[in-house]
């Protein structure tokens, strides 16, 4: 039986949290997995250089109430460590640490703080469609990999969960990479499914205090969710999510490949909810991005269906940016995975005949100057 631990927590002060993530870790039993010896990755969801009020990263106060817990099971050696959006550098990462307040965590508790940008390539041995990855050290050299992430919607996967937080251990400018090499969404989700299979993290802790909502990951507003989440089971756990969201599942496409795996099934199916819920209400009005799929071809009758699928094409979402807004400082271009923005005249403007749409320039805009816009045939 999954199990998906669910804990009230209505803010973010420090001793409410940590009695919190204690009540996950031992609901999960994580006393027989932790011990002295081990070496354990904390890994936030960092994404950019955002401060935590801006609810785009994993709040410091859930990271260091994971920390907490896991040193009372006796482990020392503990290092925080993502892989944010854009260059993967010491100093990108340095100004990501200090904004987030992970710098701050990293010295409170005197745990490291990887500044380490050396990266290698594992074998993703139960792949299906990505033999193999290219993952930054820490990941690579931990006994523990202990996900943090954040409650929120998301453009292109429909929402960042515990698998997709994953993407972090994919050094820099290789995410993108491999966007342009996974351009379709269900082959997006399998590879994310592949690289979740191959690091098979520990724990999954979710902040959803402060969740968002909308057009996530970074362009989305603050819902005030007041719980936090956890799971040993990282599809179990995206389910729960989902169902919170209500959204549907087959609008996330990490949840489609895990099922076409037979790594899980729809909501409540071999998994329960404990703690301070045995059933997961969903959230009335919660606001879906505007990137979630169009596709319904597979509801109309099989004679109209490639029509369908030629109006979702036009109907499908792009990114648009607002030339007022925008400030040239080229991160979407840095971002994009086709190469499809230049900044003219210290403005961005994106070649459409070649966008596949994944939405990274919307996620990186500092300035929140790239919308997600739909085409009005087809819309839902």
């Amino acid at each position: 039986m999954r199990q998906v631990s669910v804990i009230k927590t209505p803010s973010y002060d420090q001793t409410m949290v940590n009695e919190a993530v204690r009540r996950h870790f031992a609901l999960h039993g994580m006393g027989k997995r932790l011990h002295p010896g081990m070496k354990v990755l904390i890994k936030p969801n960092l994404l950019m250089k955002r401060r935590p009020e801006e609810f785009t990263t994993t709040h410091p106060s859930v990271v260091e109430g994971a920390i907490i817990a896991v040193k009372e099971y006796g482990v020392t050696d503990i290092t925080i460590g993502d892989s944010p959006g854009g260059l993967y550098t010491r100093g990108q990462l340095s100004a990501i640490y200090r904004a987030s307040g992970m710098e701050g965590v990293a010295v409170r508790q005197g745990v490291k703080l990887n500044l380490d940008t050396g990266f290698g390539e594992v074998e993703a041995p139960e792949a299906k469609i990505c033999p193999r990855f290219t993952i930054i050290d820490p990941a690579r050299e931990a006994d523990m990999i202990i996900s943090v992430g954040k409650v929120k919607t998301h453009g292109m996967t429909g929402l960042s969960g515990g698998v997709k937080n994953l993407f972090g251990c994919i050094p820099g400018l290789m995410k993108p990479e491999l966007h342009c090499q996974f351009p379709e969404k269900d082959r997006f989700g399998h590879m994310l499914v592949d690289l979740c299979q191959c690091l098979h993290p520990g724990f999954f802790l979710m902040d959803g205090v402060e969740a968002m909502e909308g057009d996530g990951p970074s362009g989305g507003t603050m819902r005030k969710v007041g719980f936090t989440f956890a799971a040993e089971n990282p599809y179990a756990l995206d389910l729960a999510l989902c169902r919170l969201m209500d959204m549907e599942e087959d609008a996330v496409p990490t949840i489609v490949a895990a099922k076409e795996r037979g790594l899980c099934g729809s909501y409540g199916e071999d998994m329960a909810i404990v703690g301070d819920m045995e059933e997961i209400s969903p959230i009335q009005g919660y606001q879906k991005p505007a990137g979630a799929s169009v596709d319904f071809s597979n509801h109309v009758p099989r004679i109209f269906r490639g029509l369908v699928r030629k109006l979702e094409t036009i109907a499908a979402p792009k990114p648009v940016i607002r030339k007022k807004d925008c400030i040239g400082c080229g991160k979407c271009a840095e971002s994009c995975p086709q190469k499809t923005i230049d900044i003219q005249s210290k403005k961005a403007h994106i070649d459409y005949k070649k966008c596949i749409k994944c939405f990274c320039c919307h996620e990186m805009c500092p300035v929140k100057a790239i919308d997600i816009k739909r085409n009005l045939i087809l819309h839902r």
